[in-house]
């Protein structure tokens, strides 16, 4: 079982108003360059670093459920992500990928 994940982020406060905002998440902040998150399903950690995960690069690419994948793509655009891959048909669903402000690339998945 996966327990605990950290991001690396250029500017953690940045990457922070991003998932408060489109997801919900919460923060502890333990000095300047490092915050824990939860209320994601998962625990985790933000710390700060001059790079950014990207799948094209080998990273691991993080999925989340959305029940509304275009009211879940509006939202993050609304909020500085950019599209990395746009809406499409996968075996089970569909799912688009984008980069929060910071650079890191995510998805929704949705299966409605």
């Amino acid at each position: 079982m996966i327990d605990y994940v950290e991001f690396a982020s250029a500017d953690p406060q940045a990457m922070c108003a991003f998932f408060e905002a489109t997801l919900g998440w919460s923060f502890e902040w333990f000095g300047p360059d490092y915050v824990a998150f939860h209320g994601a399903g998962l625990e985790g950690g933000i710390y700060r670093a001059d790079m950014a995960s990207r799948s094209a690069d080998g990273g691991a690419l993080i999925v989340f459920y959305s029940r509304d994948l275009e009211a879940s793509e509006a939202l993050v655009l609304s909020h500085g992500a950019s599209i990395i891959k746009p809406v499409f048909d996968f075996p089970g669903g569909r799912r688009f990928q984008f980069a929060e402000p910071t650079g890191n690339e995510f998805a929704f998945w949705s299966n409605v």
